[in-house]
């Protein structure tokens, strides 16, 4: 196989200027002959892995190297175009060659993976070539080598911003052309997922708004039409606007990203490591989303104020001022209409959030459904929104100071006290004394996969939505 040539080793630190030069050299390079080669590559060496990424049938070997061996030559033609990303791509090179020697094995790229730190070049445009043994989230959880382009989304109002809401993990990208595995509905590159022999300290998580842009815009521009819903100026501008949707979502995507670490926790934010009764998981999503909510609405307060007392506000604030009052109409919809009916009735958290968001409104009395229409009092809405988020602060707050299964029981109420849950339930006719007072595996167990079902509203929009929500997988900016 090629050796990596000594070039590549080098990195470059990401000053602006720097990075200019590295991001007008990968111009077009999703139609390069060595992109193309690689991606072929990639995919043709998943047909010959299991779920591990291993390649276990000797007789499979000798087309397994002849794949490495493509992918390591076309990385090695392609890194003069990502000086930025040197010292990853020679790290990936002689990772794919190990694994090869190593006679395909579990793969272990967690060299590679060290090397590559593309938070460190958040600018506008530059991009990067990422390929991984790996899984893909909401796609395979097979840890096959995929193999993804991306281009950094990072508008200066998203950089000054980023000033306030700190948030030096977060890495915002939009696609340019991948592997299988994001032939799908992911859109997060976490590093959590690639093969590797040990787990290093994480230094940056991914999202792709223009999947989540594109997604939004189709599925809302149906729901609407399908509601009867009159959308608000604002939020109209979106459904016809890509690059307007993908930077309000990298807005929404920032502060919610950091919410996860800020607040009174109760528990590990990360709540991925415990296991806990799936509407756990739907309320720190939801707090997160409605943090973001709250966060813009004070944004938005903030600014209107300097205008009105006379202040002219630089490009960047003004850009801002406008994202912050679409990320608003974004929580809503892309909450109501998508995650909703998002997924299947097995522990959908995200879908959970949703339908207690729109209940919550609704029995407010901002949201309405009559004659057949939905309506929102648009002037009431932030209030109501920002109830809920205070609800579920407080129900943190609170369990500082209670046992993890009571906090548990006390987030359920929360839930149950907007939503209805399934009439089978165990837990809303009320825990057994021998679930009570045993582990809390028993609690878990008892919850249902589908603990609060859909509201006779949803079940009528899922029918209705059903063949959009399907056709937004594997959506890009491009498609939209």
């Amino acid at each position: 196989m090629p050796s990596s040539p000594t070039s590549m080793t080098k990195a470059i630190v990401g000053e602006p200027e720097v990075v200019e030069d590295a991001r007008a050299s990968v111009d077009g390079v999703e139609t390069s002959s060595a992109w193309i080669s690689l991606k072929t590559a990639a995919t043709s060496l998943q047909a010959l892995q299991i779920k591990d990424g291993s390649v276990p049938e000797a007789s499979d070997h000798p087309a397994a190297r002849e794949h490495v061996r493509t992918i390591v030559a076309a990385i090695v033609e392609l890194a003069p175009r990502f000086p930025h990303d040197a010292e990853y791509l020679a790290a990936s090179v002689r990772d794919f060659e190990r694994w090869a020697e190593g006679g395909f094995g579990v793969p272990d790229f967690l060299d590679s993976l060290v090397a590559f730190q593309p938070q460190r070049h958040r600018v506008d445009g530059i991009r990067h070539l990422v390929v991984f043994p790996m899984y893909t989230q909401n796609g395979s959880s097979d840890r096959f080598v995929e193999a993804v382009l991306v281009e950094v989304i990072w508008p200066e109002f998203i950089a000054e911003l980023e000033t306030e809401y700190t948030n030096k993990l977060f890495v915002s990208l939009r696609f340019l052309d991948f592997t299988p595995g994001y032939d799908t509905n992911s859109a997060v590159l976490f590093p959590e997922t690639v093969a590797m022999r040990e787990i290093p300290p994480f230094t940056w998580g991914a999202i792709f708004q223009d999947r989540e842009a594109a997604r939004y815009r189709r599925v809302v521009r149906a729901a609407a039409e399908v509601t009867k819903l009159e959308l608000p100026a604002d939020a109209a501008r979106m459904l016809d606007d890509q690059a307007l949707t993908e930077k309000t979502f990298v807005m929404w995507d920032i502060i919610h990203d950091r919410t996860h670490m800020r607040g009174d926790l109760p528990f590990d934010p990360f709540m991925i490591k415990q296991r806990m009764p799936y509407f756990l998981y739907s309320l720190e999503e939801l707090r997160c989303d409605l943090t973001a909510f709250r966060e813009c609405v004070a944004i938005t307060s903030r600014l209107r104020a300097r205008v009105d007392a006379g202040e002219v506000l630089d490009a960047a604030e003004a850009e801002m001022l406008e994202h912050a009052v679409l990320v608003q109409y974004a929580v809503i919809f892309d909450r109501i209409f998508r995650f909703s009916i998002t997924g299947s009735r097995v522990r959908n958290y995200d879908g959970l959030g949703g339908q207690l968001l729109f209940a919550w409104l609704h029995q407010r009395g901002v949201l309405h459904w009559t004659d057949t229409s939905l309506a929102f009092d648009w002037p009431e809405v932030p209030a109501a929104v920002v109830a809920l988020a205070d609800a579920i602060d407080e129900l943190y707050w609170r369990s500082i100071d209670r046992p993890k299964v009571a906090h548990w029981l006390a987030a359920y109420d929360l839930v149950r006290g907007t939503l209805t849950p399934n009439p089978a339930s165990v837990w809303a006719r009320g825990l057994s004394d021998e679930i009570l007072a045993g582990p809390p595996k028993g609690y878990t167990d008892a919850v249902m996969d589908d603990e609060f079902p859909l509201s006779m509203f949803f079940e009528a929009l899922d029918k209705k939505m059903k063949p959009v929500i399907e056709s937004t997988t594997g959506i890009t900016g491009a498609d939209a």
